[in-house]
Parts: structure tokens; sequence; C-alpha cells
């Protein structure tokens, strides 16, 4: 085989292979699976995106008669909203607002973990966006001994950030299968 027709398999298994990877994260990150959201023991708002996560994570607490509330704080402005939620409301009963060590989604894994076992939670909601879904639930499942339900909300991206997002949390998705956190 001369070294042209080698070069053109090559750059077609390479045009395939990002194909078949867009298609895939398109599924995962884009689309992923919807349940219905039902009644748990606690609602958790992780925290960035908050004008798009927390007004979700409140409406479902509403409608399904959740009184516990968990929304986490980042200080980083992505997260000002659900920040100032919290200072707003310092010191409301039922709602807990945490602010995780590290500061990802492997510190907020971690901090509801003890959370809800402090609790005897037995069922959280999760709210996070639709991209985010399959790694923060992954990261729940392996940490929290409750049932975790996931709820995704959906973002307002273009198309050049949605591929950025198909990036990063295909990493992150590898990086939770291949370091299982607890």
């Amino acid at each position: 085989m001369t070294f042209k027709r080698k070069l053109a398999w090559a750059l077609t298994a390479c045009v395939l292979a990002g194909v078949l990877w867009l298609i895939a994260a398109f599924q995962l990150f884009h689309n992923p699976p919807r349940a219905t959201p039902q009644k748990t023991d606690a609602i958790v708002v992780l925290g960035g995106m908050s004008n798009e996560r927390l007004p979700v994570g409140l409406a479902l607490r509403d409608q399904l008669g959740i009184k516990d509330l968990v929304v986490v704080t980042t200080g980083l402005p992505a997260n000002a909203g659900s920040d100032e939620f919290c200072e707003a409301h310092d010191g409301v009963t039922h709602l807990d607002c945490l602010r995780p060590d590290p500061l990802n989604t492997r510190g907020e894994a971690l901090r509801l973990r003890d959370l809800a076992a402090e609790r005897g939670w037995t069922s959280v909601t999760v709210v996070t966006s639709d991209y985010h879904v399959q790694r923060a639930g992954t990261l729940m499942k392996q940490c929290i001994a409750a049932d975790v339900h996931m709820v995704g909300t959906e973002p307002e991206l273009s198309p050049v950030a949605w591929v950025w997002r198909f990036v990063v949390e295909t990493g992150g998705l590898l990086d939770v299968w291949v370091r299982p956190e607890c």
C-alpha cells in the first residue's frame, strides 16, 4: 500500500471516529435520558449555571412538596444567583447552602455523601445542566448511599459552546469511570 493510500485511510478513520464521537456526545450530553421527577427526601442544586438550575430546583421543590433544599455556593460569576439566594435566605429551616472543597463536582459529591448520611436521606433529586447529567450522576451514585435521581436543565449554548461542553464532559466522564470517587 502506498503512503498516499495509507494517509487517506488514516484520515478517513479519523473523520469517521470524530463523527461517531460527535453522535455519541450529542446523545449523552445534549439529549440525555429524561427521568420523571418524583418525590425524594431532598432537592440538590449543583453549582454553576445558577440562573438555569436554581429556578428548576425551586419549582421542583414546590411541585413535589420536598422540604429539604441544598444549594451549592461557589463565589464564582456563573453561580451568582445561587450565592445571592443563600445570602438572602441565611438561617432558613430546611435550606442547606454548602461550598464544596474541592470546588468541583467531586467535591459536591463528597459533601452530599456526608450530608445525606447525616440526615438519613434515602433519596435525593440532583438538578444540573443537561450536559452535566451523565458525569454528575455517575459521581453522585458512586458516593451517595441514597437513591439519586438526576434532573437536567436546558442550557442556552451556541454550537461552538456545545462542542466545547462535549469535549469537557467526555473527558470528565472517562475520568469518573477510570477514577471512581468514593
